[in-house]
């Protein structure tokens, strides 16, 4: 049996392999990469050997070609998400853990297939997918204390950070690297408390790209919409994301876009639905070819410029 763990590089996927892997250890290939490479089902070859497949935290809409091929070839799949499923196959092979809510995460779903084994893993993980006010709920329960929950919530945010980048290289660790260097620490708190762990290095490269983002063009700012644009930089495609949950944090009756410019002048966009009403944000981006996401937050990987105001457009009067 040749098993693999297909997983979006984000805090969200990551942490939910943690888990999965620290209460079920594997020998597995590791198939992710960026947080917006989500195609990734297809990178598992198709073929007749025995395979059991895990896919965390991609959309099965989004791979429902490459999921419906290994099916087919007597793939074994475990599937965890919370993304657009489209059509979910009724299939004997097919374990499917789907739930579209906007106040979960795969790594929630994961947390409860595991009876919460390793469930500081899976809180930190909902800091990091920007679902905060579930993960106070959740740590507060745990009878975390607040320094607890601030340290839960500053790693869950530092490893999505590093999830951000037009391609590997922009990133500080790859996706399969940093799961690797986690997984060896029982807790997040064991991470946090080891002075070499990637939370430190990681917590430094934030700030400095933070500062950076101060200087943002703002393109649209009112009652429905806060829209800034990044410069066509590294350190702006890694800040992107988070600090777009900051904003939101900041503003929660606004939506609010971030633009970053792609290396063939297209747009990269990162949208996130108003807090207080955290809905449509998947639907909006799945309205442009390259777009995606779930309810609250979503994204465009190559947004035409000639198609920026139409977004804006779509966006107002989804919230207006």
């Amino acid at each position: 049996m040749t098993y693999y763990d297909v997983f979006n590089g984000d805090a969200d996927g990551i942490l939910s392999l943690v888990q999965l892997r620290q209460v079920q250890p594997r020998q597995s290939i590791l198939i992710t990469g960026v947080k917006r490479d989500i195609d990734l089902l297809k990178q598992v070859p198709v073929d007749n050997n025995d395979k059991n497949i895990t896919v965390l935290d991609v959309s099965m809409e989004k791979n429902a070609q490459a999921l419906q091929a290994q099916l087919s070839n007597g793939a074994v799949i475990t599937y965890a998400d919370h993304h657009r499923s489209g059509d979910i196959p009724q299939h004997v092979n097919l374990n499917a853990n789907i739930d579209l809510d906007a106040n979960t995460c795969t790594a929630l779903i994961v947390d409860k297939l595991l009876n919460c084994a390793k469930h500081d893993w899976a809180i930190a993980a909902a800091y990091g997918d920007n679902l905060i006010s579930v993960a106070d709920g959740l740590a507060q329960t745990a009878n975390l204390s607040e320094s607890q929950a601030e340290q839960l919530k500053e790693l869950g945010t530092l490893v999505n950070y590093n999830g951000y980048g037009e391609s590997l290289s922009d990133l500080h660790f790859e996706p399969a690297q940093l799961f690797n260097m986690l997984v060896q620490y029982p807790s997040p708190f064991d991470c946090i408390n080891d002075n070499d762990s990637p939370f430190h290095l990681l917590k430094d490269a934030y700030q400095t790209d933070l500062n950076k983002a101060q200087s943002a063009v703002v393109l649209n700012d009112d009652d429905t919409l806060l829209a800034l644009e990044l410069a066509d930089a590294p350190w702006a495609r890694r800040i992107s994301g988070v600090y777009g949950n900051q904003l939101a944090n900041d503003n929660p009756d606004k939506a609010i876009l971030i633009i970053t410019k792609n290396n063939d002048g297209s747009y990269r966009v990162s949208l996130r639905a108003p807090i207080n009403n955290k809905q449509g944000a998947g639907d909006i981006c799945s309205q442009f070819e390259t777009g995606g996401g779930r309810a609250a937050a979503a994204g465009i990987n190559n947004l035409p410029q000639a198609e920026l105001k139409t977004l804006f457009e779509i966006v107002g009067r989804c919230y207006g």
